[in-house]
């Protein structure tokens, strides 16, 4: 089924209500605690998931729901709204303003339709599979980069790579012109934006990518595991975002130097 009008509007105004739960935590006491994984979580994380699928509910009883906070709720229309209030909780926490929440609808396990909304500075990119992305309602392109030596390549934290993951890492680390290190969902966006040309990230769950995919790819860009596959929700957490798809084969050649 296409993502119609009707679904942007939904997701338009589900990262509305995310946003709305929370302001007023940033910079503020926001009740810290750490889940069973040892990750942080706040009040905001929750009552920010809370709100969305208080929506969908109403609006769309037989989607279903993957929230990062509440788990899943089964639906039976074939489509999930795919929800992680807040993507980057560490730098939230931090004080910093480059978190995000991300909301995706996917149907059969595909990402169709992506918000990466920044709360704090009111920056918004939507993606609609076979839509040019908007990044504040104006169109979003990605940069032409001819090759990685001129690259900037960002990953939240290479403490996130397993051994071998590190090693492939390292040679593209090598390869760019500079490396960002932090950023979370927030790099993605300045890939969309042409900000920034490559992000390769690994122990992704579907809540942490699958809102992104249609972003970077309706601004020109590109984005798939690390053996070159399409993104969906059984990918294995291996992800790569290129603003110039010409420049994948390059990131995935320094890839199969994993463990060698």
């Amino acid at each position: 089924m296409p993502v119609s009008e009707t679904d942007v509007a939904l997701a338009q105004r589900l990262a509305d209500a995310a946003g709305a739960a929370i302001r007023p935590y940033f910079r503020k006491e926001h009740g810290l605690e750490a889940k069973e994984d040892l990750s942080p979580v706040t009040r905001a994380d929750r009552e920010a998931e809370e709100a969305m699928r208080r929506l969908i509910v109403a609006e769309r009883p037989m989607d279903g729901i993957i929230g990062e906070e509440f788990g899943v709720r089964e639906g039976t229309s074939g489509r999930q709204w795919v929800l992680d209030p807040i993507d980057g909780t560490r730098a939230f926490i931090a004080g910093r303003p480059i978190f995000g929440t991300l909301i995706a609808l996917i149907e059969d396990g595909w990402p169709m339709l992506g918000i990466l909304d920044q709360p704090i500075t009111r920056e918004r990119w939507l993606g609609v599979a076979g839509r040019t992305t908007l990044f504040n309602g104006k169109p979003a392109e990605t940069r032409i980069c001819r090759e990685l030596k001129g690259a900037i390549l960002a990953t939240t934290s290479p403490a996130l790579f397993d051994d071998d993951q590190l090693h492939a890492f390292e040679h593209i680390d090598a390869a760019v012109m500079s490396t960002v290190l932090g950023g979370d969902c927030y790099n993605y966006g300045c890939v969309a934006s042409g900000w920034m040309d490559v992000v390769v990230e690994a122990g992704l769950k579907l809540h942490d990518f699958a809102a992104l995919v249609p972003i970077v790819e309706g601004a020109g860009g590109r984005m798939c595991d690390w053996q070159g596959d399409p993104l969906h929700a059984g990918s294995n957490g291996e992800v790569i975002a290129a603003g110039d798809p010409a420049r994948i084969d390059d990131i995935l050649e320094a890839l199969t130097c994993r463990g060698h």
